[in-house]
């Protein structure tokens, strides 16, 4: 990795099927070691039930209310400073229970790649 500076425009997000709204933030094959995507999730909407293989993740929750189910753990209701720790292949989804969207800093270690995602909802 190199030394530098990103500007970043969060408007550049996409819509994934796993019901959120993603804008990579920083993922590249010079950085292996993490990735930051900033997650937007709107009210009512429940993410899919999904694992990472190999990959551990961190929720830093920004604003809005979630309630967020990891693994076997009860739901747990998450606001703005809460961070969430999701160990590799650990079930996870989030619902947006408040009336604001719901917006947290999605962090993996190594850095997410698309064949780490399992979608498990069925």
């Amino acid at each position: 990795m190199k030394k530098a500076t990103k500007q970043q425009n969060i408007k550049d997000e996409f819509y994934t099927s796993e019901k959120c709204y993603i804008a990579k933030l920083s993922n590249t094959p010079d950085d292996p070691d993490v990735s930051i995507a900033r997650a937007r999730v709107e009210p009512g909407v429940t993410t899919r039930w999904h694992r990472l293989k190999g990959t551990f993740e961190r929720y830093f929750i920004i604003s809005g209310i979630g309630l967020v189910e990891v693994g076997k753990l009860p739901p747990q209701e998450v606001t703005a400073g809460d961070i969430v720790l999701v160990p590799p292949m650990c079930r996870q989804r989030i619902t947006n229970i408040g009336k604001d969207d719901l917006i947290f800093l999605a962090i993996c270690t190594p850095r997410f790649t698309q064949d780490a995602y399992e979608d498990i909802e069925n």
